[in-house]
């Protein structure tokens, strides 16, 4: 096979995985009008598959969505000009499909699909070549984002660093959970009394009032039992509390003070650690920014995913709520997953929260896991993440 004819599908990883599982020396795609004369989204293939190490040549034939026959003598022409092709049934419209199998049928032309369920290519018709083959592809995270013409862009999180802090993230983690309920108070008292200026190194050393001004006119006062709980686990060194009047600490370093003046922190750091602990995944980003267009500036589009995983050629969205599960929250999330992540991708959201039987069932009918707080309690995310997996 030196010709693979592909059916352009919206969901990005259909029109990569066969040929680059395949790697045929050019690619003829049917696609709609609008694709044809993309030049930005033609460029956005050819430039992954460099990055895959191979440069085939891309044809991109306007087509019909809906009329079958029209497909049919399209895919007739393509097979008289390339005798040498094969055709990936996987993606396209109804229309497409019909007039593939028809093209199959009457020329001879090997027709192979893709299951995600088992990942392995088949053989539908002539394309030995393909029968029960497993997928052994493995997409990074911004594989994912390139393929459907976004840009991965550095997050909150140095994610470079953050393995030298597992150890750090479960005490972390408990001590969220210790005193949960105030939470976002100890976060706010600690933001008001580290205060740094833009653009210099903050300070490690901390000097405070035990009363600082809260949110709205109210007080926030020391809560002295989780300053200790931070100090046991190292987060905060050289603790000092005069109570009615001064705090002083020195944070551990710059990392643990940008996660102590942030109060989604514990859990995202945790889910992080909990992808990194399950040994399923081959990429794991904690605060994953993409943005969606090639616009700089004002007209950008940029969404924050706060952990995503890659396990082969299945990405993982997670979505981390210190909170009750809000519908926009998971409507976002959805979206993320169907935009970056195509048909077979897996999304959850984390919650530390008891889930409503409203949110829960919201979740359901989008395909989105929920992991609430009884789980995160009793230990089971790395189970459940397999189990979303398909990993246990």
């Amino acid at each position: 096979m030196n010709t693979l004819i592909e059916l352009y599908d919206e969901r990005a990883i259909e029109n990569i995985l066969a040929p680059d599982m395949f790697r045929p020396r050019r690619i003829v795609y049917l696609c709609p009008g609008e694709i044809a004369q993309d030049r930005t989204r033609q460029e956005t293939l050819a430039a992954f598959f460099r990055r895959r190490g191979w440069e085939p040549e891309l044809i991109f034939v306007e087509t019909s969505l809906f009329k079958a026959d029209r497909i049919l003598r399209q895919l007739f022409t393509i097979g008289e000009t390339y005798p040498d092709c094969a055709i990936d049934i996987t993606g396209g419209s109804d229309a497409a499909l019909f007039a593939a199998g028809m093209f199959a049928a009457k020329k001879g032309v090997p027709a192979f699909t893709y299951s995600r369920k088992k990942n392995r290519f088949y053989d539908i018709s002539g394309a030995t070549f393909a029968d029960e083959l497993p997928c052994g592809l493995a997409y990074s995270i911004e594989d994912f984002f390139l393929m459907a013409g976004g840009t991965l862009l550095p997050g909150r999180v140095d994610n470079q660093i953050l393995s030298q802090y597992l150890s750090d993230f479960d005490p972390f983690f408990d001590c969220f959970l210790q005193f949960r309920r105030d939470w976002p108070n100890i976060i706010s008292y600690i933001q008001r009394i580290s205060p740094s200026e833009y653009g210099q190194t903050p300070p490690l050393s901390v000097v405070g009032g035990y009363t600082v001004k809260g949110e709205r006119g109210s007080r926030n006062t020391a809560n002295e039992e989780a300053l200790r709980e931070l100090a046991r686990i190292g987060f905060i060194q050289d603790l000092e509390i005069v109570p009615g009047q001064q705090v002083s600490f020195r944070f551990r370093d710059l990392n643990t003070r940008a996660w102590l003046r942030d109060v989604g922190s514990a859990l995202e750091l945790y889910a992080y650690k909990a992808c990194v602990d399950s040994a399923i995944f081959h990429d794991v980003i904690s605060s994953a920014v993409v943005r969606w267009d090639e616009v700089l500036g004002h007209g950008s589009v940029s969404n924050e995913i706060d952990v995503m995983a890659a396990r082969g050629v299945i990405p993982l969205f997670l979505s981390c709520k210190a909170c009750d599960i809000k519908t926009e929250a998971l409507n976002e999330l959805a979206i993320l997953r169907d935009r970056f992540g195509g048909k077979g991708a897996k999304a959850a959201i984390v919650t530390t929260e008891v889930c409503n039987a409203a949110a829960r069932h919201r979740a359901a009918q989008l395909g989105i896991a929920v992991i609430d707080l009884e789980e995160l309690k009793t230990g089971q995310i790395v189970h459940r993440l397999k189990v979303i997996m398909k990993a246990e």
